[in-house]
């Protein structure tokens, strides 16, 4: 009984690859087999030194960076991702960050991390959108490594224009004293993750990092869904 009515709803709401189209998935999963055997993922969690960690080399204290893909453009995380923030579906950002929460775990570099740390979007901005999709992959992290969210310590005070299109320098000069901490006390001697959706120069979580940084004991890691290389 329970498989026919699985498949009259597969019938009539039919649960496609997000990626390919085809409806040969679990349901549990927003793409196929096939799919998720060419996600670019990077290994970054498990390599020191690698491309998104010397970004901030010389400009704020890591303890570890990591990216877990690639952004592609035309690979199916590009797909994914814009699913994910710009048509509201939460379950993708849910997905892959609990496929992040996997590479981080099984990483010696993260092992010490105890608390999760979402990039904040500007208040505007996150009502406009429904949420923050930085939280979003928090939570999928979190349920992998059983660790706390803690949002809503460090906030954005003030609007940025989007960095799409801006150089290097512009970036940073957009978005420098965009952040702050309050009550900064869940944060005190802790191992923080902040997390962020997609990387391309850094900017913005440099930004962030260096005011979350002023915690006293703070020991921060930066983990971001995916690297954009141009």
């Amino acid at each position: 009984m329970k498989s026919v009515i699985s498949n009259l709803l597969h019938l009539f709401y039919p649960h496609i690859c997000l990626g390919c189209g085809t409806d040969i998935l679990e349901d549990d999963h927003p793409i196929c087999l096939k799919c998720l055997h060419i996600l670019p993922r990077t290994d970054f969690a498990s390599s020191p030194d690698n491309p998104v960690e010397k970004m901030f080399w010389g400009r704020i204290n890591t303890h570890g960076v990591t990216s877990e893909f690639y952004f592609v453009k035309g690979n199916v995380i590009q797909s994914l991702i814009h699913e994910f923030k710009y048509k509201g579906n939460k379950n993708i950002g849910l997905y892959l960050g609990r496929m992040m929460g996997r590479s981080i775990e099984g990483s010696d570099r993260f092992k010490e991390i105890n608390a999760l740390v979402p990039l904040p979007l500007f208040a505007d901005k996150e009502r406009k959108r429904g949420y923050n999709q930085s939280l979003v992959i928090c939570r999928g992290i979190a349920e992998v490594l059983n660790v706390p969210v803690i949002s809503g310590n460090v906030i954005r005070e003030k609007a940025t224009e989007t960095q799409t299109r801006k150089k290097r320098k512009e970036r940073w000069q957009n978005v420098e004293s965009s952040f702050g901490v309050i009550n900064n006390e869940e944060l005190i001697n802790k191992h923080v993750l902040l997390v962020d959706d997609v990387i391309t120069t850094g900017a913005t979580l440099e930004a962030c990092a260096t005011e979350i940084l002023k915690v006293p004991g703070l020991t921060l890691s930066i983990a971001t869904l995916a690297y954009a290389t141009n």
